[in-house]
């Protein structure tokens, strides 16, 4: 029996598919619409299965125009991570339960009109590459046959867009605000000792400079054109001082962390700027996702030839989130943020590491990134 952990696993048989194909081999007028479309359209049979490809499919994720897409599911053709999970192909994986284009698409089968956003992370040669995808499915039924067709289109920049004004410009406006707030305070009163207010400005500035050099970080990452700047790190200095950072953060506030002992002894060559980012972002969604009151723990291992920092709270992911960390557009805090785990991810391939996470009600979540302990 074909397994599954969602969708009907099951496929037609041949004289089925050829004959689902068929149909729409014909009408050239009509083909030459439809591939004139420039999103992506597919028309899938009732067991998931392409029969109709538009030219926009082939150009849009670069395939070659004799590339066999008939037959397969979306997920296949578009190279989706989490088939190598899936035990009957795209559709039967358990993280596809939160697929957006999975459930578009049974909507659609269903005899309903359905429009879902569809997180998609293509592994391409051993590199990760992230869409956002808006998926209409139309139910359509010819020759006594059910078939859904499906629209793709690419919102990637518009997710990216609409998470930097989140993220970027509404939290530096904030800062922002902070930091006038108390300038107005120092020109409108005479005080004694103005130096407590000096100094939250200056933390205030503080932070929208290390905003602003975070977002010139992922945005130069994604354009692969970050460059390493390598130097011998002392692992219990590094780690020491984003605890430092993080205790007096808001993010920080009435929890307490626990930092595990290291060696002074333990160097390892890295780019620290890089690897200061992601163990920081690291504590500071602990933080995030932690009650007050409670504790996170930070420490290091060091398995051979490598590093690698975690960070632990005490609490559990929602397992259909669990299926979207480190997508670029999903947070567990809400709409449009979700850079916090993405750019661990893909800071870390920089580094020539990993990060992975692990998420239960018993054990609470552990953050893990692994680095070789001289990267070249």
């Amino acid at each position: 029996m074909l397994a599954t952990y969602f969708a009907s696993p099951g496929r037609s048989e041949n004289r089925d598919l050829e004959r689902h194909i068929g149909y729409f081999s014909d009408g050239d007028f009509i083909r030459a619409l439809l591939n004139a479309m420039p999103s992506i359209l597919l028309i899938l049979n009732s067991h998931r299965q392409v029969v109709f490809a538009n030219h926009a499919l082939y150009t849009l994720l670069n395939l070659a125009k004799d590339y066999p897409v008939l037959g397969l599911r979306p997920g296949e053709i578009m190279a989706c991570r989490n088939v190598a999970d899936a035990p009957s192909g795209c559709g039967t994986s358990k993280a596809c339960a939160e697929c957006g284009a999975v459930l578009s698409i049974l909507e659609g089968l269903e005899g309903r009109k359905a429009v879902k956003e569809c997180r998609l992370t293509r592994l391409l040669e051993g590199e990760l590459e992230d869409m956002d995808l808006l998926v209409w499915s139309t139910p359509f039924h010819y020759n006594g046959d059910d078939f859904t067709i499906c629209a793709f289109t690419d919102i990637s920049q518009e997710k990216r867009r609409n998470a930097l004004e989140k993220i970027f410009f509404h939290d530096i406006l904030n800062v922002a605000g902070g930091i006038k707030g108390f300038a107005d305070l120092l020109t409108n009163q005479t005080l004694d000792d103005s130096s407590e207010i000096v100094d939250m400005i200056s933390t205030g500035a503080d932070k929208i400079i290390d905003e602003i050099r975070s977002q010139q970080l992922l945005v130069a990452a994604e354009a692969g054109d970050l460059k390493l700047t390598r130097s011998p790190i002392r692992i219990s200095d590094l780690l020491e001082e984003i605890v430092s950072l993080y205790r007096s953060h808001e993010a920080g506030m009435g929890r307490q962390i626990d930092l595990q002992p290291v060696s002074a002894d333990e160097i390892i060559v890295s780019d620290p700027v890089l690897l200061g980012r992601v163990i920081g972002n690291m504590l500071k969604n602990a933080l995030e996702a932690t009650p007050r009151g409670k504790t996170v723990t930070i420490g290091c291992a060091f398995p051979p030839e490598n590093v690698e920092f975690w960070v632990h709270n005490p609490g559990m992911i929602p397992l259909g989130a669990q299926f979207q960390i480190f997508h670029r557009s999903f947070s567990t805090k809400g709409l449009n943020r979700g850079l916090g785990t993405y750019s661990m991810r893909m800071l870390s391939s920089y580094l020539c590491g990993e990060v992975r996470f692990s998420s239960t009600e018993a054990d609470g979540t552990v953050f893990r990134a692994r680095y070789p302990r001289q990267v070249h």
